[in-house]
């Protein structure tokens, strides 16, 4: 059985809930994770930059344009955009986290590791990490292909008044972040958050994100707490922009912003530091959000 690196253990232990070791984190892919990620139109990857901070992006295509050749690799046939800054450090021996999650049946698995290929065709993944997530916070929505025309990078330096915009009404983000121990723990890593429009507060460049009840693995604040540097990844779901944030984060484990805000159960910090814009990177137009049902039971920041 796999065991939680220690930093995952440590934030367990200030959420009380330490779990030990687990089966469901597995050294290879199961064969109905195998099959889910072959099935996929889009993939969400985080990396680590050339100064050990995470970066985030989102590769589109056909689906089957994920593989899974055997139980411990991932091939990936997309068209890899040199002037994306995640997508330049993913060189063979880099740390990669991929999540597969499919709106439409709110399914999500994730498969950590290491690019052992990259060429002209797109990369190969060695997974050292699988284990699925539960389908909690994911508003259900259907993709369909949508023509664009991706623009430049735009480099960021703060929120400008478009991005704080974009980010004070998502309803869905990810968050890429990486264990203090590399790959020995992990390495690179990218999970899911969501919750209704407004969950997030935006003050100037500070963003409060709330922490609600989940799978107790704490694998995201496990590895903020070893290596606080983290980014985020928001899709503009009507116009297929993406917007990534590079930032130090920090958690409040006293439960004092968590209790101004329905549903929390701790919260964390995000300043942002710089960051990018690509707009209409996403080639797929989707249908309008179906809430999860478990956002009944949580609150918005406006009227906390």
């Amino acid at each position: 059985m796999a065991s939680f690196h220690a930093d995952e253990i440590r934030a367990q232990e200030r959420a009380g809930h330490v779990l030990g070791e687990t089966p469901a984190i597995r050294p290879f892919m199961p064969e109905q994770h195998r099959a889910f990620f072959a099935g996929l139109p889009y993939l969400f990857v985080g990396a680590v930059d050339a100064s050990g901070a995470p970066v985030a992006t989102m590769l589109t295509g056909q689906p089957g344009f994920v593989q899974s050749p055997n139980a411990m690799h991932l091939a990936i046939a997309a068209a890899l955009d040199p002037d994306d800054p995640a997508l330049r450090v993913l060189v063979p021996g880099a740390e990669a986290g991929l999540l597969g999650l499919d709106f439409a049946t709110r399914r999500r698995n994730r498969a950590n590791g290491r690019v052992v290929r990259r060429d002209r065709d797109g990369l190969t993944i060695a997974v050292a990490q699988s284990f699925g997530n539960c389908p909690q916070y994911i508003q259900r929505r259907e993709a369909e292909p949508a023509m664009r025309q991706p623009g430049p990078i735009e480099p960021l330096t703060a929120l400008d008044p478009e991005a704080a915009a974009l980010v004070r009404g998502a309803d869905t983000l990810f968050v890429a972040s990486r264990s203090r121990g590399g790959l020995a723990d992990g390495g690179a890593d990218i999970s899911h958050r969501g919750g209704r429009p407004g969950f997030v507060r935006v003050a100037g460049d500070v963003l409060t994100l709330p922490d609600f009840s989940g799978n107790r693995y704490f694998n995201t604040l496990g590895n903020l707490l070893g290596e606080p540097r983290a980014a985020l990844l928001i899709l503009d779901f009507e116009r297929g922009d993406l917007l990534v944030l590079q930032g130090h984060t920090a958690i409040d484990w006293s439960n004092a912003e968590a209790a101004k805000l329905t549903g929390a159960q701790r919260t964390w910090r995000f300043t942002v530091e710089g960051g990018w814009r690509r707009r209409a990177a996403v080639p797929l137009r989707w249908s309008r959000p179906e809430p999860a049902p478990q956002l009944a039971r949580t609150g918005i920041w406006e009227t906390a």
